[in-house]
Parts: C-alpha cells; sequence; structure tokens
C-alpha cells in the first residue's frame, strides 16, 4: 500500500491530506472520507475515519481523506459548515483530476457525515454514500430523498445523536438501494465496534463498485 503525504488547494487555502491506494490495483472508483467535527477535536485521523477507509481500501479503492480548513495543517478557520462543504468540493475536485474516469464513493462521519453527504447526493461525481453515525437529532438529512444513488447508514444502537427512532424515520424515506447496520451496544462513537463498522462498510463498498458503471465524460 501507498500513502502520499499532500494537499488539496482549497477555497480557504491548503488543505492537509492523506491519498492511500495500491498501485498494483486496477480500480472502478475512488473513496473520500469526511472527519467529525473541527470543534471538538475532529480530524482526519479519528479512528471511525480510518476504519472507513481502511474498508474501502480492503476493496481496492484509492482513499483520500483531509483535513478540513483550521485542522492540523490545513489553512483557514471553521466555517460552519458552509465552507466546509467547499472543502468536500474541492477534495472531490483532486479526485477528479487524480482519476477522471473513476466515480467517488463518499462516506463521512457524524459532522463529516452531514458535510460529506450534503455534497455528495447532489454532485455528479459522486455515485455512492456511506454515512456512519449520522446525527439526525441536530442536524436535518431531509436532502438525502431525493438522492437516488446507494447508500449505507452505520449507526450506533445508543447514539444520542442519531436515536434508534430518528434514523429508522428518516430510513424508510429514502430511495432504493439503501442499507441500515446497526451496531449493538454502541453510542455515537462505536467504542469497542470498529471492526464490525469497518466490514459493514467493506461490505457495502465491495458490493456497490462492482456495479459502478466508469463516468460518462472518462477519457
Amino acid at each position: 500500500m501507498k500513502a502520499e503525504r499532500l494537499y488539496i488547494l482549497g477555497p480557504a487555502g491548503r488543505l492537509e491530506a492523506l491519498l492511500e491506494f495500491d498501485p498494483t490495483w486496477r480500480p472502478r472508483a475512488t473513496a473520500l472520507v469526511c472527519h467529525p467535527h473541527p470543534l471538538f477535536g475532529g480530524t482526519m485521523h479519528n479512528k471511525v475515519v480510518y476504519r472507513a477507509a481502511r474498508a474501502a481500501l480492503q476493496t481496492g479503492l484509492p482513499t483520500l481523506r483531509f483535513n478540513f480548513r483550521g485542522v492540523g495543517k490545513s489553512e483557514g478557520g471553521f466555517a460552519d459548515e458552509i465552507g466546509e462543504r467547499d472543502d468536500v468540493r474541492a477534495a472531490l475536485d483532486f479526485l477528479q483530476a487524480r482519476y477522471p474516469q473513476f466515480p467517488v464513493c463518499l462516506m463521512g462521519f457524524s459532522f463529516g457525515s452531514v458535510v460529506g453527504l450534503t455534497v455528495g447526493a447532489r454532485d455528479p461525481r459522486v455515485a455512492a454514500l456511506v454515512g456512519l453515525g449520522v446525527p439526525v437529532a441536530t442536524s436535518s438529512l431531509d436532502f438525502l430523498r431525493e438522492a437516488h444513488k446507494p447508500i449505507l447508514i452505520v449507526q450506533g444502537a445508543e447514539d444520542i445523536y442519531g436515536p434508534r427512532e430518528d434514523i429508522e424515520a428518516l430510513f424508510l424515506t429514502l430511495p432504493e438501494p439503501k442499507r441500515l447496520h446497526w451496531v449493538k451496544g454502541v453510542d455515537h462513537f462505536f467504542t469497542g465496534k470498529l471492526a464490525e463498522v469497518q466490514s459493514a462498510v467493506r461490505e457495502f463498498v465491495e458490493q456497490v463498485s462492482t456495479r459502478i458503471p466508469p463516468r460518462p465524460d472518462s477519457p
């Protein structure tokens, strides 16, 4: 596995990023993983983000993690989700330039799920979505009802930021194909069950990546 530490040009300055890939594989897609809230210690090295990235890499997808503006060595400052959405678009721009023929599986944990899926649901470069620890108690994800893309939601059964009844109510309104995986006995951070999270993401990515067609504008 090869790892490139790099910087992406974002609208508020450089964004610290990590691109990992196996140069011996020929993938059908790439992955982008967004981290939790910058004001509460969220970084691209978060344990849940790391496990999601591992799952994508295990299926052969080149995987990009990055720090939102103001986090780690990324320039700028917190911009109340709006600026962070632009950071996600900048990361997608990078993946499009690096892998122009491959669509993206966009993943996010907590704050990263709200910001990432907001962009990914509408961006034609994104072919599949993964939300981990989706905080429906504090953020609206109604936009997902119009996103006709494969989606996986992985949620802790005792997550106070994404209560079961709220997650299930949202899930019922989402178009197919969709999948909801409950991790029993854990809260928002999936403590002690990260291997199960990784396995659920890997299984989903394996299935959708084999069915994703190349981008129509690929060379």
